[in-house]
């Protein structure tokens, strides 16, 4: 029988707090430590639990511990206890901590999903969404193996993928044929796939909302024309700005057997185009069909 390794990863907190440990003459960095240490606690369980129950004050210890391990994980210091250590001596642990938390801020003012509403600039969402990406990514057990850095690394690269899909989105709906889609909502997702969708006909206008007679005249006139879908999704890549093009060249090979195959297929209209609307144009659509 083979036996898995396992590799215990404390919080970077603790690996510093060892490593001074072991040092021949560290009490008085580690009072200096102890009293920075409990002075954040406090703010943190005022802030974000309670400070007046010791459950609270325990929560907070643990979101005080990954907060401070998020700051000393993501400064540009070699490896090592003894790096982190003198890292953590040198800057205080409170500017590590506020270090920590600002990367919280950072990613939580970047979109978790590419679809942008009016609650999202609603105050009172982006404190509590603040408050559950610290309480996910930094709460950490010294007792326990602690991943809340690559935790964050993950969400940050989810998050910047997310922002990149809402601007491609944004440009195509200010190059709408019929003038720029205004409105302060946006299905990032769905108007890509529906410039994607539309430019398989050739080399027409950019299309970032529809209606469902659209939709319909699309399949029709690609059933009658078969035209080069690859020469009409390059007629629109020339006009788009070539930072978007490897996500809309990711999505082409999405669609390319999917449904672009399925529109040149013998596939009822009505079907396919309830398909469109469902999976694919999403909040994107003109409701004012006869």
């Amino acid at each position: 029988m083979q036996i898995t390794s396992f590799t215990s990863r404390p919080p970077q907190l603790l690996q510093a707090l060892t490593a001074l440990a072991q040092r021949a003459d560290h009490q008085q960095d580690a009072d200096m430590l102890l009293q920075e240490l409990g002075g954040i606690t406090v703010l943190v369980a005022k802030r974000f639990t309670n400070d007046r129950t010791a459950e609270g004050m325990l929560e907070a210890f643990h979101l005080t511990t990954g907060c401070i391990s998020l700051g000393i994980s993501l400064a540009d210091i070699s490896p090592g206890d003894e790096s982190r250590l003198s890292f953590l001596l040198s800057e205080g642990a409170e500017r590590v901590f506020q270090a920590g938390f600002r990367k919280i801020k950072e990613l939580s003012a970047l979109p978790y999903t590419p679809f942008i509403s009016d609650f999202d600039s609603d105050p009172f969402i982006q404190q509590r969404n603040v408050k559950l990406l610290f309480g996910e990514i930094c709460r950490a057990d010294p007792d326990a193996t602690w991943h809340g850095d690559e935790v964050y690394k993950n969400e940050m690269r989810d998050r910047r993928n997310n922002q990149r899909i809402i601007e491609c989105a944004r440009w195509l709906r200010t190059k709408h044929f019929a003038g720029p889609v205004k409105d302060s909502e946006l299905d990032a997702n769905a108007v890509i796939a529906i410039a994607l969708i539309f430019a398989i006909a050739g080399d027409g206008p950019i299309v970032a909302r529809v209606k469902q007679a659209d939709i319909e005249t699309l399949i029709r006139g690609m059933r009658e024309t078969r035209p080069d879908i690859e020469a009409g999704w390059d007629a629109l890549l020339n006009k788009v700005p070539p930072e978007f093009h490897p996500l809309l060249r990711e999505r082409m090979d999405e669609f390319r057997d999917t449904i672009v195959r399925k529109i040149l297929s013998n596939s009822k209209i009505k079907t396919l185009v309830a398909e469109v609307q469902d999976y694919y144009a999403g909040n994107e659509q003109e409701i004012d069909y006869d």
